[in-house]
């Protein structure tokens, strides 16, 4: 049992998983500051209203806070529209590194090519 659990979690895709929950965790962090410190302090200065989440309905000794509510909803929104833009823009980076790999590879001489210019070299030398 110990030796089939040391070889799952030696497996590339738990590694990878455990990576990517660890860099996730650390991006969620800079992405809520984005909101609470930057995006936040903006949206309540166009709007003049000022923090949402001590919103609240009294019905009969129940206190319904639904502002908590509504911040979670803006900040998930905010986290996931930098999201959607982080993504974009690693894609985008990876289309134009792949593009110029394949400008690289259009450009480089095969080796037909480069004996071809070879020989013409020793032709003229003669």
């Amino acid at each position: 049992m110990w030796k089939e659990f040391k070889e799952f979690i030696a497996q590339d895709n738990v590694i990878n998983l455990a990576i990517g929950v660890i860099l996730g965790g650390a991006f969620s962090k800079i992405v809520s500051s984005l909101v609470d410190d930057i995006f936040m302090p903006i949206i309540v200065s166009v709007t003049g209203a000022v923090d949402v989440s001590h919103l609240a309905i009294t019905i009969g000794n129940t206190k319904l806070t639904y502002g908590n509510f509504l911040q979670a909803v803006i900040n998930f929104l905010m986290i996931g529209f930098m999201l959607f833009l982080t993504v974009k823009g690693l894609q985008q980076m990876n289309a134009k590194r792949k593009v110029q790999e394949e400008v690289d590879e259009a450009t480089v001489p095969t080796e037909t090519e480069l004996l071809t210019e070879i020989l013409a070299e020793l032709k003229k030398g003669h």
